[in-house]
C-alpha cells in the first residue's frame, strides 16, 4: 500500500457545490514542485481553503491516471484546521479506522429519531427498487420514472463501492437541488447523504419508511472499481442489493449496464458487470428491463436479457419518449467519459428501468 503525498499551496478557488470545494493547488516540495495540480476538499471533512492555505494532499490516483474527475485530494489544513463540531448524538462511524473516519447519526442509530420506526421494521411492501450497477445510470434512471410518474418521490440509496463521501457527486447535488431525488441515503462506509445507514438493507428501509420513497434507485457512489476479472469489480454488489430488495418485500428491478460504444469486448452489449450481478449472484427473481428499440443492437441486447431470465423476470418497455425525458436531466448525462450522443444505450436502458418502476406504482 502506498500514498504519494504532496504539500502544496492553494493559489485558487475553482467550481463547488455541496460539500465539496475545488482548488488549484501548486505542490512546494518534492519531484513535482512547482507543478498546479486540482485537488477537491470536503469541507465537512478538512475545513473550508481559502487562497494562499497550506493543504496537504494525497496524489496516488492523480498520478496513475485513476479516479472520477482526475483530482488529487486534500487532507488536512494544517495551519487552519476546522472546529470541533459540537455534541451531539450519532456513534456510526464510517471510513472506518482510516485517517479521516468521520462519525455521523444513523437513522438506524439507538439515538435517532427513527430508530424505533426501523427498529423491527422488514417491509418494503412492494416498492420499486431499481438497481444499476454505475453512477452515471442514476439520472437516467430518474428521467424514466418522472416520465410516466411526474410527482413520484425518488429515494437513491449510495452503497459504498464507488466514492465514499456522498458529497463527491455532483450528479446527487443536481438532483437534489432540482427536486428529482428526495433523499441521498449513505449506507456501509459511504458517508454525507441527507440519511445515513449501516446496512443496504436499513437504507432501503429509510427510504421508504422515513424519506418517504415511492420508488428507491441502488447504486454505488461515483468511480467504479474494476480489474477486468470476473469477480473483481465493485458492481458484483449490484446483485447483493437486489437480494436485499426481495428480503425485505420490495420489487427489484435490474437496470441493466449496456454500452454501445466502449471498446472493451466485455462491456459491449450487455456488460459482463450485469451477466454476473444479476444472473449469477442475484439469486431472488428481479425484473430485468430492456426497451423495445429498433435495430441490431437492441436485438442483441434483449437476447442478452432473456438468458439472464431462469429465474428472474424478463420485461421489455416502450423507448417511446425515453429521448425526451433523457433531455430533461438537470444534470449533465456522461458515462465513462461518454454522452448521450456517444453511448445512447447506456441512458436508455437504465431509463427503460426507471420506467418500469413508475409503472409498477400502478400495479
Amino acid at each position: 500500500m502506498t500514498i504519494r503525498w504532496r504539500a502544496a499551496t492553494v493559489r485558487r478557488i475553482g467550481a463547488t457545490w455541496p460539500g465539496s470545494v475545488e482548488v488549484f493547488a501548486e505542490i512546494t516540495d518534492g519531484p513535482d514542485a512547482g507543478v498546479e495540480v486540482k485537488a477537491l476538499a470536503h469541507p465537512d471533512l478538512v475545513g473550508t481553503p481559502r487562497p494562499g492555505n497550506r493543504v496537504l494532499l494525497n496524489t496516488s490516483a492523480l498520478a496513475r491516471g485513476l479516479g472520477t474527475g482526475g483530482y488529487a485530494l486534500v487532507v488536512a489544513l494544517p495551519d487552519d484546521l476546522p472546529a470541533d463540531p459540537p455534541a451531539g448524538p450519532g456513534h456510526l462511524v464510517k471510513a472506518r479506522y482510516t485517517p479521516l473516519q468521520t462519525m455521523v447519526l444513523g437513522v438506524d442509530d439507538q439515538e435517532s429519531a427513527h430508530h424505533a420506526t426501523l427498529a423491527e421494521a422488514d417491509d418494503l411492501e412492494g416498492t420499486p427498487v431499481v438497481v444499476a450497477d454505475l453512477h452515471s445510470a442514476v439520472p437516467a434512471i430518474v428521467a424514466g420514472v418522472r416520465a410516466d410518474a411526474p410527482h413520484a418521490r425518488v429515494a437513491y440509496v449510495m452503497t459504498d463501492g464507488g466514492a465514499l463521501p456522498a458529497a463527491f457527486s455532483r450528479a446527487v447535488a443536481g438532483l437534489r437541488e432540482a427536486g428529482w431525488l428526495s433523499a441521498c441515503i449513505t449506507t456501509g462506509q459511504a458517508f454525507g447523504g441527507d440519511l445515513e445507514t449501516a446496512t443496504v438493507h436499513t437504507g432501503l428501509l429509510a427510504a421508504r419508511l422515513v424519506a418517504g420513497a415511492d420508488v428507491v434507485v441502488v447504486a454505488q457512489g461515483p468511480g467504479n472499481l474494476g480489474t477486468g476479472s470476473r469477480w473483481g469489480f465493485s458492481g458484483v454488489a449490484a446483485g447483493e442489493a437486489l437480494n436485499a430488495a426481495a428480503v425485505l418485500g420490495g420489487r427489484p428491478v435490474a437496470a441493466l449496464r449496456v454500452s454501445e460504444a466502449d471498446a472493451r469486448d466485455r462491456h459491449r452489449g450487455v456488460s459482463h458487470h450485469s451477466l454476473t450481478a444479476v444472473g449469477r449472484v442475484a439469486l431472488a427473481p428481479a425484473d430485468v428491463v430492456v426497451p423495445d428499440s429498433p435495430g441490431a443492437f437492441h436485438d442483441g441486447v434483449r437476447d442478452q436479457a432473456r438468458s439472464l431470465c431462469g429465474r428472474h423476470r424478463y420485461v421489455e418497455v416502450s423507448a417511446d419518449g425515453l429521448d425526451d425525458a433523457l433531455a430533461t436531466s438537470p444534470v449533465r448525462l456522461s458515462t465513462m467519459g461518454r454522452g448521450v450522443d456517444a453511448d445512447r444505450a447506456s441512458f436508455l436502458v437504465a431509463a427503460a428501468a426507471g420506467r418500469h418502476a413508475a409503472a409498477l406504482l400502478r400495479r
